[in-house]
């Protein structure tokens, strides 16, 4: 990325500078700013670098002592991080107590700490130029960055061979002279978070700096940023679970915020077939529901389209409300998908289960009745059947009690029992885990066990309820704007329960630019930031498989995604299907214990060094996750790519395509 040095600039001119800069460095030491102005610049959402060089303050007032100036710099350079500023850049030769101070503060508010060293007379021999990069990450430093003077270009070479010895991500290094001139753009082919470009040519901050217009030119040519306002369609996650339970309810229930796709028209069939009537007026639905009791009741056949989520609801709940078996049918690549650890966990209820093809898929039938009780079951296989019996035992005369072993995907869970709590059924539930969990304070990632006690005897009952908009289809636009440029996104939640909000803070820990307007519920901005490699578990959230995989691959490092023993058997084989795409885009990806390790270079390098992602043709496997991730992956791709299936993203987001259109046609440039 281009950072542009700000100096001697009014507050106002630097917010009209922040409008086209992609990133920016701010020198506290040479613009003027009031404190109050200090606050305003800072909460950009560009990504700034708070800069304030002691020796500066000094120049324009020798009267100043070391301390008052140094002191002058601290305060200066504090406030900017409590205002927001992503990066602090503190000289070597700055006094130890205030580098201290200042780091502690960027620690405490999350800023990346800068440490700088600049040789205005020319370049030190390789191995001293080494030593100073191992004493500034000796001191502390999150990033060094070592800038000198050639005389000619072996100079500048000396200064690039540091990126062979140190981390890219972590290291900014290149030199000052017009024999360094080439070096600015090179450090970032080499892997560097940014370098640094002058407003204009006559406002260079050190000699051989370009402007960042011909840089920007030069790095980007025709590749103009993402820059695109997206509303997202509702979550399917709660709209499908909403709908079942206005369906079982008594009374006239009010959905608003509603989405269609194929999954919640599949759910609307299903409720209108259990003899529910539903209406949709726009974005709202009016289901009158059916009262559901123990065999109230009396089908025999059931369709639950291409739907995991909804098949998995309804084999736990058919034989608790039908009088009859019920053969469920379903389609597309619902087919090929085995429901494990289902014959298990309903045989533990009373409920056999008769797969027409022997392995426990769809076609099959459920043959009740489901009876209360206590059991002790395997949560390895995910969290869907799990969350149909939820809403299926409270309806029973007695009360039950569920222990699940290794639970999965435990945020699906909670969001099942805040739907059921919102048509006035309430489940307990208690998490358990080992020294983790305890000393984590609770994260589920770290639960072992979770303990579900189940009143019997209630009933649903008509609710008015908001369905919120969804984490998974957004987690496309996130991403392609932390790569690419800027989003905005309106219709989301971040108090949400979703485990797809963990897509927020995967882009944080890479180094993403995010903010949001107002409270929970307003705009998420994400703006293009230097990206570094991240490690996450997403075995709760493993519909964010695909696109942080194209994530990864634009963040500076090697990223690792554990939890791929849960890809096996969604809308494809997803793990191998990830991998594949990886590959066939020239990723350096493997799959180890679990693990997925991709390593990634930022979008800069790739541009330089002719790495971008390759075009062509490939397969999404009928699956709207990976069709959704190869059209972010193609805004960093050197051609077009052609996806064989599109259609499948109707399943979640009929829109996806014609809302990502908005991004323009980037593939070609």
């Amino acid at each position: 990325m281009i950072c542009t040095t700000i100096q001697n600039k009014t507050a106002a001119q630097i917010a009209e500078i922040l409008q086209t800069a992609e990133m920016a460095e701010i020198r506290l030491d040479r613009c003027s700013l009031t404190d109050d102005e200090i606050d305003t610049c800072f909460e950009s959402d560009v990504p700034l670098v708070a800069t304030c060089r002691v020796s500066e303050i000094l120049a324009v007032d020798p009267s100043l002592s070391e301390i008052k100036a140094s002191s002058i710099c601290e305060d200066r350079l504090c406030r900017a991080i409590k205002a927001g500023a992503r990066y602090v850049d503190v000289e070597m030769e700055a006094p130890k107590y205030m580098s201290k101070r200042v780091r502690a503060c960027a620690g405490e508010y999350g800023s990346v700490f800068i440490k700088s060293y600049h040789d205005f007379s020319g370049t030190d021999s390789c191995e001293a130029l080494k030593a100073l990069v191992e004493k500034c990450f000796h001191i502390g430093a999150d990033i060094v960055k070592i800038v000198t003077t050639a005389k000619n270009p072996e100079d500048a070479d000396r200064v690039l061979r540091l990126y062979d010895e140190f981390a890219p991500g972590r290291l900014i290094a290149f030199s000052m002279g017009e024999a360094g001139r080439e070096s600015r753009m090179q450090c970032l082919a080499k892997g560097a978070p940014y370098t640094y470009a002058a407003l204009n040519e006559e406002d260079a901050a050190a000699p051989g700096q370009w402007s960042s217009e011909a840089m920007s030119s030069s790095l980007y040519g025709d590749r103009k940023p993402v820059n695109a306002s997206v509303t997202i369609p509702s979550s399917k996650s709660f709209a499908q679970r909403a709908i079942i339970a206005a369906a079982l309810a008594d009374g006239v229930s009010h959905l608003s915020g509603y989405s269609p796709c194929g999954d919640n028209e599949s759910a609307i069939a299903v409720a209108k077939a259990l003899g529910a009537e539903v209406s949709a007026d726009g974005p709202e639905l009016t289901v009158k529901g059916i009262a559901a009791a123990p065999e109230c009741v009396d089908i025999r056949t059931l369709h639950t389209g291409e739907s995991g989520l909804l098949t998995r609801l309804m084999i736990p709940l058919l034989p608790m409300i039908s009088k009859s078996p019920v053969r469920m049918t379903g389609e597309k690549t619902l087919l090929d998908r085995p429901l494990k650890g289902a014959e298990e966990m309903m045989s533990a209820f009373g409920v056999n289960m008769e797969s027409e093809s022997g392995d426990c898929r769809i076609p099959l039938t459920v043959t009740g009745p489901l009876c209360s009780g206590q059991a002790e079951i395997s949560g390895r296989y995910g969290s869907q059947l799990i969350s149909g019996l939820l809403m299926a035992l409270p309806l029973a005369d007695r009360y039950s009690k569920v222990t699940v072993r290794d639970p999965k995907s435990i945020p699906y869970m909670f969001i099942t029992l805040d739907v059921m709590k919102k048509f006035g059924v309430k489940v307990g539930n208690e998490m358990a885990g080992g020294r983790d969990f305890v000393e984590s304070g609770g994260d589920w990632s770290f639960c072992t066990e979770m303990l579900f006690k189940v009143k019997g005897g209630q009933r649903y009952h008509a609710a008015d309820f908001a369905i919120e908009g969804d984490w998974s289809s957004a987690a496309n636009f996130l991403v392609a704007g932390a790569v690419f440029g800027k989003v905005e996104i309106s219709g989301l939640d971040t108090k949400s329960l979703q485990a797809d909000l963990s897509i927020m803070d995967i882009l944080m820990e890479a180094g993403a630019s995010l903010s949001q307007t107002g409270d929970h519920l307003g705009t998420v901005t994400v703006q293009r930031a230097p990206l570094t490699a991240f490690e996450v578990d997403a075995s709760n959230c493993p519909d964010l498989f695909p696109i942080i995989s194209v994530l990864a691959a634009f963040c500076q490092g090697t990223s690792r995604i554990s939890g791929t023993d849960r890809l096996a058997h969604k809308e494809s084989d997803r793990g191998k299907a990830i991998l594949d795409m990886l590959l066939k885009m020239g990723v350096k990806a493997s799959v180890d214990d679990n693990v997925l390790v991709i390593e990634g270079h930022s979008l800069s390098s790739r541009l330089l060094n002719g790495n971008l992602l390759k075009g062509g043709s490939y397969t999404s496997s009928h699956d709207h996750r990976m069709a959704m991730a190869l059209k972010v992956a193609e805004l960093g791709a050197d051609s077009p790519v052609t996806i064989d299936d599109t259609a499948c993203v109707a399943k979640s987001f009929p829109t996806f395509f014609e809302l990502f259109g908005k991004f323009g046609d980037r593939s070609r440039r």
